[in-house]
């Protein structure tokens, strides 16, 4: 008999997450049946999306949602042959039984240089978020300029350098010092530190004094606030995320911004990466070249250990990671 370990939710999260919301168990496996493959974790996600959807899709006692890149160790299905790598929506789980519909092989000529953990970050779930948002929805062209706050974040870092790939002058918001010299190693073309700067308004005015074409939303809140006046006539806004409100336990409250929206006619469209889910493989493989063009670089934030994932989901909440917070098991 197989032996899982799993991180279950304990209780729902009352603002940010503690300790004992989370419990670790064991959890026995049977042999996988016809049809079914039984997965090791390799390296598992911590995302933000996480914290919301915890509330709105988990019940006290399920396993932690999330992604990972897993082996196959045995199987019962001729899609996925012992020894083959996938990605799969298994939630906080060491080894997981699967009949494979929630797998997704990692692409087939998947470069012996290039590290598999990056199958949920640059190009996985986070990569393909920050593709969707410029193209799909900010429709994003040569010569206009972003915002992009969380910017050294998973999603955010790839957001940036997509831009300058496609000629945009890019301008980033982070949270450290040492977060604002990343971007600028990343080559965008303007950062800064939103928590040291006298005035968000003053700072993004004069990072681009004529306005933002396009604005990819991590944050919410107050930053929203100030960058929605900032951006030019006819502007699109991709709302990605607000984790800057995910931890509230009482709702945050404007300003407004129907007025800038209307006289500026602005266009803001939140979105999930899977709306685009039959792009998926040559998503994937566009950015696998201009990783290996080295025009695309991914920074990864390591926690060693599976019994450290709820440290590693709470630091990545408060920022601490660099690039994409990874769990290696």
């Amino acid at each position: 008999m197989t032996q899982a370990k799993t991180w279950v939710l304990k209780q729902h999260f009352e603002g940010f997450p503690k300790d004992t919301d989370f419990e670790l168990k064991l959890e026995k496996l049977s042999e996988p049946r016809d049809g079914e493959v039984l997965l090791e974790a390799l390296f598992l996600s911590v995302d933000p999306y996480m914290r919301p959807y915890s509330r709105a899709r988990m019940q006290a006692g399920d396993v932690m949602i999330g992604t990972q890149v897993a082996k196959v160790i045995q199987s019962n299905n001729p899609s996925f042959p012992v020894g083959c790598h996938v990605v799969g929506r298994c939630g906080w789980r060491t080894r997981t039984v699967s009949d494979g519909s929630d797998l997704t092989k990692v692409l087939v000529d998947w470069p012996q240089d290039v590290p598999l953990s990056h199958a949920i970050g640059a190009i996985g779930m986070p990569g393909l978020t920050a593709l969707y948002g410029l193209e799909e929805v900010c429709t994003i062209k040569p010569g206009e300029t972003l915002l992009v706050n969380a910017a050294a974040g998973a999603v955010g870092s790839v957001v940036g350098q997509i831009a300058k790939i496609k000629g945009c002058y890019v301008v980033g918001s982070a949270g450290s010092d040492n977060k604002v010299a990343y971007l600028k190693d990343l080559g965008f073309d303007q950062a800064f530190n939103y928590k040291t700067v006298s005035s968000l308004e003053e700072t993004l005015k004069k990072a681009s004094p004529e306005g933002y074409d396009c604005y990819f939303e991590n944050v919410g809140g107050p930053f929203s606030s100030v960058a929605i006046p900032q951006m030019k006539a006819f502007g699109r806004i991709a709302v990605c995320g607000g984790i800057s409100m995910y931890n509230d336990t009482t709702p945050q409250t404007g300003p407004y911004p129907h007025m800038h929206m209307i006289f500026k006619q602005l266009k803001m469209e939140g979105f999930l990466v899977g709306r685009w889910e039959n792009k998926n493989e040559e998503s994937l493989k566009r950015m696998l070249t201009w990783m290996q063009e080295g025009k695309l670089k991914c920074k990864e934030h390591v926690t060693v250990g599976f019994e450290n994932m709820p440290a590693a989901f709470m630091g990545m909440l408060q920022g601490e990671n660099i690039g994409k917070a990874i769990v290696k098991v």
